[in-house]
């Protein structure tokens, strides 16, 4: 079905990812106003790189994938850009990471039908255009009425804020925030919220998962130091009973 101002006509054919215009970093359409920002990219590496532990327990067989100001396609216009929303961050539960063997260049809701779960806009602007909900072109509406993500987040780093709606009998509902002001997310055991502090050397409020326990969920990097300190600290301990037991005289085999 081929959209003219927004009026569906009929076609035969419905294009694929292949055949579809993709991300380059800046989608054309992912940005109407403001444009991108260095916090931007961080970010999308930080939400994935700490949430992949999470992804990988829930998908043993690799069948989920993950979106960065790649374009979603949701009708076909004319350009096809303007059938596209490309949010800054998005998952998809149940589908393969590569489509046919090759590099998946935008994701077709035509082609695979399976929603994301989870889609995620990083404000530049005011944050009118995430909240947009005019029929048939705003973001929000696009969201609510056709993409049907399940929560849908707006953040704003200039704020220190993060919105998380959640969709219910088709109308997106905005979700309070538990006692450590996040927002679960029980189906895949996180919580979303704001974390103060820095990353690739910038001091902001990020947008960060954790636990339903409270537990951050830790990137790469924070892993890396927390398992330098783990043995750290057995090596000083290792050294204290070595120590001890020398004063006693007793003289321990050291491997």
């Amino acid at each position: 079905m081929i959209f003219t101002n927004n009026i569906p006509t009929t076609e035969t054919t419905l294009p694929d990812h292949t055949q579809l215009p993709e991300s380059d970093g800046t989608f054309v359409l992912a940005k109407r106003t403001g444009g991108q920002n260095f916090q931007e990219h961080p970010q999308s590496i930080l939400l994935t790189n700490s949430i992949t532990p999470i992804f990988k327990k829930h998908h043993p067989d690799g069948q989920y994938a993950i979106g960065q100001d790649c374009g979603i396609y949701w009708r076909i216009t004319e350009p096809p850009q303007r059938g596209a929303e490309a949010p800054d961050w998005f998952y998809v539960p149940n589908v393969p990471p590569l489509l046919n063997n090759k590099i998946r260049r935008s994701y077709v809701l035509w082609q695979e039908y399976i929603s994301p779960l989870i889609v995620l806009e990083f404000v530049s602007g005011d944050g009118t255009e995430e909240r947009d909900k005019t029929p048939w072109q705003g973001k929000f509406w696009i969201y609510e009425q056709v993409i049907k993500p399940a929560f849908y987040g707006i953040y704003e780093v200039s704020k220190a804020s993060v919105e998380v709606y959640h969709l219910i009998e088709g109308k997106y509902h905005l979700l309070s925030a538990n006692e450590r002001g996040h927002y679960p997310i029980t189906s895949l055991g996180v919580e979303l919220g704001i974390w103060q502090g820095e990353y690739q050397n910038m001091e902001l409020p990020w947008l960060r998962w954790w636990d339903l326990d409270g537990n951050l969920l830790l990137h790469s990097d924070e892993r890396a130091e927390q398992e330098r300190l783990k043995a750290e600290q057995e090596k000083q301990k290792n050294e204290r009973l070595i120590a001890q037991l020398r004063a006693l005289g007793v003289e321990p085999e050291v491997e």
